[in-house]
């Protein structure tokens, strides 16, 4: 009966990998009760921003992509978002029965990313009312394998899954599949190019947790599509290549959850969308034989780098 003990121990430290700063959606869920939809937005939103970043992001090393002939590519992608003094705090509104003491609202009350200190607010009649903190978050990490295949006319598919039964932890369920596909454009400008250049396009879906209700209690889409350029610098096995692109990102993140804020259970649904943003993307690949090293930084509304390491063949 060990065998299961230490394979759930393996899982159990894989997640912390792979969800390196996000806090176990139980207790997400937690701090949600306290809040009907306006205020939960406000709180839910930095986290949903850096979601949908860190999907749209580590899609590609490089620009050239063969014409034609099979080439696989394997891939462990670590993205880090890093969140402002901005995404802190919220100015928030009087949850239902509550009339707080300043009609002109309610300010500085932290995110889900900001400080772990609750906000007392004084209200009228000698209430008050405890808005609940956050997680302390100054990044969020996150990884995903990925999986690439080609070459069919100068195009390649992309694959991201990953899949893990935890509802018996405080993280809960966690499930994410992503697809998507590049096309070389280089190979229509002659036999030496002076740059590798490529469009793709990558979507993504993302579920985490499990609310009282049974269904998953974070659930993001992604998409991103855009052009890539590379330059390879070297011969033979061992070489670097900087690469660089500019991608059109967009994403929304839907959240169901239980209120108790009015004293009676209240379902809530949100959608959260974060504004459509343009991204600049800066990196460099080193490759050894088989093996790959490369790291990049995304200028975005979120900004942050990308790691990663793994093999083509």
């Amino acid at each position: 009966m060990a065998r299961p003990v230490r394979l759930s121990a393996r899982l159990g430290c894989l997640v912390a990998v792979l969800l390196v700063a996000l806090p176990a959606a139980g207790q997400i869920q937690d701090q949600l009760a306290a809040y009907t939809g306006a205020n939960a937005e406000g709180y839910l939103q930095p986290l949903a921003d850096a979601v949908g970043t860190s999907l749209n992001s580590g899609v590609f090393r490089s620009a050239y992509i063969p014409q034609e002939g099979f080439h696989f590519k394997f891939s462990m992608e670590v993205m880090s978002v890093f969140f402002s003094e901005d995404d802190e705090t919220f100015d928030g509104v009087a949850e239902e029965g509550f009339q707080p003491l300043d009609p002109d609202g309610i300010i500085d009350i932290p995110t889900v990313v900001g400080s772990t200190g609750s906000v007392i607010v004084e209200g009228i009649g000698g209430t008050s009312y405890a808005f609940p903190g956050g997680f302390d978050l100054n990044s969020f990490s996150f990884g995903v394998p990925q999986i690439t295949i080609g070459s069919v006319k100068g195009t390649e598919m992309i694959f991201r899954y990953f899949a893990l039964d935890i509802s018996d932890t405080e993280l809960g369920n966690f499930s994410l599949i992503g697809l998507g596909a590049r096309h070389s454009i280089s190979q229509y400008m002659g036999d030496d190019p002076p740059l590798d250049l490529a469009v793709g396009l990558m979507w993504h879906t993302f579920k985490l947790g499990e609310n009282d209700e049974g269904s998953e209690l974070i659930a993001a889409n992604a998409l991103t599509f855009g052009i890539q350029a590379s330059k390879r610098l070297g011969e033979g096995l061992i070489y670097f290549e900087p690469y660089a692109g500019l991608s059109y990102d967009t994403s929304s993140v839907d959240v169901e959850y239980q209120s108790e804020a009015t004293g009676d259970p209240l379902d809530i649904s949100l959608d959260l969308e974060s504004d459509p943003t343009a991204r600049l993307t800066l990196g460099g690949s080193l490759n050894i034989g088989v093996w790959n090293l490369h790291t990049e930084y995304a200028f975005a509304g979120q900004s942050g780098f990308t790691f990663g390491t793994g093999i083509a063949f």
